[in-house]
């Protein structure tokens, strides 16, 4: 039973086939796990992601430079992150009821109108409610439009190369934000400034989804033709996590995933220039992670079709992060700006375990076989949650028990999430 529905035992064991293009291309698209047929959805992902990337290294100093408080904008991003987490929650079950297809072009749209408006009024009239309407209903569009596309590939690629074809994709989400998006910012900043390069942005987002969509267009979205209904199809994706307790846990242990990357942003800054770093050191660190994760996403994808998805997860992930995190909290405190090079090589280490979570996008489908699309659904909630569950730790704790006190607490959640991920076995039907 899946949100009211009997599904047939045959659904269960439905297993995706794969069809490659007898071209050199297609074959080697294959041979590195992209769908073929998905290839032009991941270019105009990363081109839509770093479209969605540009502001994040700048727009929260442009807003206090234009008269808000600091206290306004935290609440604005809090207002984005919210809407975001729902977003992505949303995005699987909308997908089951409208087809992956729609629900891009309907997260295009929100993004596209939303900016327009945020750039056109909210920013020249410097109201806050303006601004946070406009910015807050554009968190909609991203999930919408970059998890609509990670559903549409779980239902295309084939179970064997299902962690690669996930990896890419958290390949290209990564290197569109923060990483290209920052560095693409900063090139044209001097250039067009603030304003307009958020302008700049709008384009850059319209031509990676129109691509997207265009170059796609031929591949079977999916769709829940059985059961139209929306509440009960919205109600699947919340209802699994106890009918199918074992996908609740891995919504866990996904929002466990980058909780301590979003909350590291909040206070880390401080701490290193307690530790008396320079911006441009902190900076070079935070690179480090980044560009470490975005690599190691694509890497671990691909390996954990041939070792375990499940094992990768639990061991270099849980257990690994549960190590890098310390290991990034004391290569600092110990050894100082003047080793700067050591203390990069701890961050990239820490991005590089967070990235072996990816292989939970391969899992979550096949813990509930008959209904994917609540799955990730619940899968796309835990990466949405992680975006305010971080911050709050360090809202609760910082100071109480300080950095160190904060960074052993998630070590200890990394560890947990070790412990939880040991359980996410699939049915025996299913792992054969």
């Amino acid at each position: 039973m899946a949100g009211g529905t009997v599904i047939p035992d045959s659904a269960k064991l439905e297993v995706v086939k794969e069809t490659v293009p007898d071209t050199a291309f297609g074959r080697f698209l294959s041979w590195i796990g992209i769908p073929p047929v998905m290839f032009w959805g991941y270019v105009g992902v990363l081109l839509f992601m770093i479209g969605d990337g540009v502001e994040s290294g700048y727009l929260s100093p442009y807003l206090v430079g234009q008269g808000f408080k600091e206290t306004d904008v935290a609440l604005l991003f809090t207002i984005y992150g919210v809407t975001a987490a729902l977003s992505s929650w949303l995005s699987g079950a909308l997908s089951e009821l409208w087809g992956s297809r729609t629900v891009m072009i309907v997260g295009l749209l929100i993004w596209t109108i939303f900016q327009v408006g945020f750039l056109s009024y909210g920013l020249p009239s410097k109201s806050f409610s303006l601004i946070a309407l406009f910015y807050g209903i554009r968190g909609f569009g991203y999930p919408l439009f970059a998890f609509g596309f990670l559903v549409w590939v779980v239902h295309t690629a084939p179970a064997s190369k299902l962690g690669s074809a996930a990896g890419w994709f958290w390949f290209c989400f990564t290197a569109g934000l923060p990483t290209l998006g920052s560095t693409l910012a900063s090139i044209f900043l001097p250039i067009m400034g603030s304003y307009y390069t958020l302008w700049l942005a709008l384009g850059i987002v319209v031509i990676g989804g129109s691509l997207a969509l265009y170059g796609i267009r031929g591949a079977k979205a999916n769709r829940n033709t059985n059961d139209p209904n929306a509440l009960r199809t919205l109600f699947s994706a919340l209802s699994i996590a106890w009918e199918r307790p074992k996908v609740g846990i891995g919504c866990i242990v996904r929002a466990i995933d980058t909780s301590a990357e979003f909350g590291l942003l909040v206070f880390m800054p401080l701490y290193f220039r307690e530790l008396n770093f320079t911006t441009s050191q902190w900076l070079a660190v935070l690179q480090a992670i980044f560009m470490s994760n975005v690599f190691f996403n694509l890497i671990f994808g691909i390996c954990s079709d041939r070792i375990s998805w499940r094992g990768t997860v639990m061991v270099m992930g849980g257990l690994g992060s549960t190590i890098t995190t310390m290991v990034f909290f004391y290569a600092p405190t110990l050894l100082g700006p003047e080793h700067l090079y050591i203390v990069m090589a701890a961050g990239a280490l820490y991005g590089a375990t967070l990235a072996a979570y990816v292989p939970l996008t391969a899992l979550m489908p096949y813990l509930a076989p008959e209904n994917k699309a609540a799955a990730m659904s619940l899968l796309n909630l835990g990466a949405g949650a992680s975006v305010w569950i971080g911050p709050a730790i360090v809202f609760l704790f910082i100071d109480r028990v300080g950095v160190k006190g904060v960074m052993m607490i998630y070590a200890a959640i990394y560890f947990s999430s070790a412990i939880m991920t040991y359980f996410l076995r699939m049915d025996p039907e299913v792992e054969a």
